[in-house]
């Protein structure tokens, strides 16, 4: 059923007296709002954030996704992942509309598929459950179809999501899929594009396109390629994001794949508390003439806990976490690792701290201006004279330590 058509003509689909200004295609135009009987909608299968949990449908359904053509059961399903990912933000909304009603309208195509609102429908299809009284999603319609429009309803997407007037919480595992799909897989969008319907720096959109090829590598490497799901459930954003800074510091390939290597397996054993910090602490050590050291150290632990990953199909949160992440011994080897080799690079800056302070303070000296003096006073000149003492004392007193 199209809902400008059939759904207003069998009264399922109703117009109210309310208007919402919308930019599409960079004109900026006012759309009624309708009234939308909720079994005409169904959840976006190409949102973003849907997206990350259909992975773990398709994981469980021997890698099918679950059909639109029945629209209650695939939003039943949906309803549930879409709860699963935030269920207190889900209440709140949930008890705002029951209290206030609707308030802001969501954006739907004339098929019927939401495209912005997912939360608000999914609070609208519990309260229904209630009283009929909530059986409808006020939005406006697009006349749009997803197979002939798909780039132009996913700019549009983007903009609404990362908008800063509804902007709200967004999964950063969300995210990456997202642009990784959009323009990497699908080659909807290019980098340029999906910068301006976010209203983000391409800096940005490059850093995040980069973070998301991170997280595919570490899938793969976990036997677990396109499973989203995991990396959401293991919460590994912030570890991705520290690595791509790190990998920037490093130029020779086979160090970079090692470092991978090496951080992939501590993000598996969730080494340390925080593993943004840990490693931020590996990116110390980087720096260090020890980081060859704590690589070759590090790389026989990784080849273990490699082996005791599931096999591919059997590899998810639970059983990286059940079978893997119990290991204690592991977790202490590579802790014990970084720590000395942490250790020895605090060391080695402590030694060489009095040579770079003296480095600073030639240039300190370097930089002054002697044209200055003979516009100087008599009392400031003496001020200049006096300083210099003291150092020339301070310097002999370094001297006399280090007898030379």
């Amino acid at each position: 059923m199209t809902l400008l058509d059939e759904g207003l003509e069998s009264g399922a689909v109703v117009k109210t007296q309310m208007s919402k200004k919308f930019s599409i295609d960079g004109t900026t135009q006012v759309f009624p709002v309708y009234r939308i009987r909720l079994d005409l909608l169904y959840f976006n299968d190409q949102n973003n954030r849907i997206a990350t949990w259909l992975s773990q449908y398709r994981s469980e359904h021997n890698g099918d996704s679950p059909s639109t053509n029945d629209k209650e059961s695939f939003n039943r399903i949906i309803e549930d992942y879409i709860i699963k990912s935030n269920p207190e933000a889900i209440k709140r909304t949930e008890t705002n509309i029951e209290l206030v009603d609707q308030r802001e309208p969501g954006v739907v195509l004339n098929d019927g598929r939401i495209i912005d609102g997912n939360r608000r429908f999914t609070c609208l299809r519990h309260l229904a459950r209630k009283t009929e009284k909530f059986n409808a999603f006020e939005a406006i319609i697009l006349n749009r179809d997803i197979e002939k429009s798909a780039k132009q309803i996913k700019l549009l997407e983007l903009a609404i999501q990362h908008g800063e007037e509804s902007k709200v919480d967004y999964n950063p595992i969300d995210e990456l899929v997202g642009i990784y799909n959009d323009i990497v897989l699908t080659k909807l969008v290019s980098e340029e594009e999906y910068a301006r319907s976010c209203n983000i720096p391409l800096k940005d959109v490059k850093h995040r396109l980069e973070n998301a090829r991170l997280l595919n590598e570490f899938l793969e490497y976990i036997n677990a390629p396109r499973q989203y799901h995991i990396a959401r459930d293991l919460d590994i954003a912030t570890s991705l994001d520290a690595l791509n800074i790190l990998l920037k510091k490093l130029h020779d390939e086979e160090e970079r794949e090692k470092t991978k290597i090496c951080i992939f397996t501590n993000i598996i054993m969730h080494t340390g508390s925080d593993m943004k910090i840990f490693v931020r602490d590996i990116g110390k050590v980087a720096n260090s003439i020890y980081f060859d050291e704590y690589l070759e150290e590090q790389l026989p632990i990784a080849e273990q806990v490699a082996n005791m990953l599931p096999e591919i199909g059997k590899s998810n949160a639970a059983s990286i976490t059940q079978t893997v992440r119990k290991n204690d011994s592991i977790r202490n080897d590579l802790e014990d690792s970084l720590e000395k080799v942490l250790y020895k690079t605090k060391r080695k800056e402590t030694r060489n701290l009095p040579a770079k302070n003296l480095s600073k303070a030639k240039s300190i000296l370097e930089g002054i201006d002697t044209n200055i003096f003979q516009k100087l006073s008599e009392d400031e000149i003496n001020d200049v004279k006096r300083e210099l003492n003291r150092l020339k004392f301070y310097v002999s007193e370094i001297e006399r330590k280090l007898n030379v």
